[in-house]
């Protein structure tokens, strides 16, 4: 069987709410499913699927009062587990570089956050978060892949700064995961 893409992507959210209106509203996906699933325990979790193109959707779901869920958690992703943003994000199809360019000032125009466009030879994309602080980003080709591209190889270099951390809390992770990994190996 060929690999036809994804079906959808699931993620989380505290604020449904908050989320629906920035995917519709600022995104323009249209929600397509949207439901509450009463759990037998107690509570519910509501759960929302966005039509992000090509019958590809997008869900979140927020947990209400469930047993055993947490009442708060990062739904960031990164910053729950303390890595870059660019660690766990995901990216939208732009479809050309002058779809990108619009893609960026429309997402400015509505006050989002979002970076000039990145030139990554291969392919151009635009970075920015949702209000769960997930990381997001509206890419297009600009080339067709070549063999060489496959090949695992230095292409470029990028600053701690650039990737979100602060050289402070860099130098006290590192020491932290030396002595967690000397300690694991004794």
């Amino acid at each position: 069987m060929a690999n036809k893409g994804f079906s959808h992507v699931g993620l989380s959210t505290l604020d449904l709410d908050k989320t629906r209106d920035f995917y519709e509203r600022i995104l323009g996906f249209k929600a397509v499913i949207a439901d509450t699933i009463k759990i037998k325990e107690g509570g519910a979790i509501r759960h929302v699927f966005f039509d992000t193109g090509r019958d590809q959707l997008l869900a979140f779901m927020e947990p209400r009062g469930v047993p055993g869920v947490p009442v708060e958690y990062d739904a960031g992703i990164n910053r729950g587990l303390g890595v870059p943003a660019a660690f766990y994000h995901f990216a939208f199809e732009a479809g050309s570089e002058a779809g990108l360019e619009a893609k960026r000032q429309e997402l400015a125009a509505k006050g989002v956050d979002v970076t000039d466009v990145v030139d990554h030879n291969w392919a151009k994309s635009i970075y920015f978060k949702d209000p769960n602080g997930v990381s997001l980003e509206y890419c297009c080709l600009v080339r067709e892949f070549v063999e060489d591209d496959a090949k695992m190889q230095d292409r470029f270099e990028i600053s701690i700064k650039a990737l979100g951390l602060d050289a402070t809390n860099v130098t006290e992770v590192t020491a932290a995961q030396s002595h967690s990994y000397k300690a694991k190996a004794s």
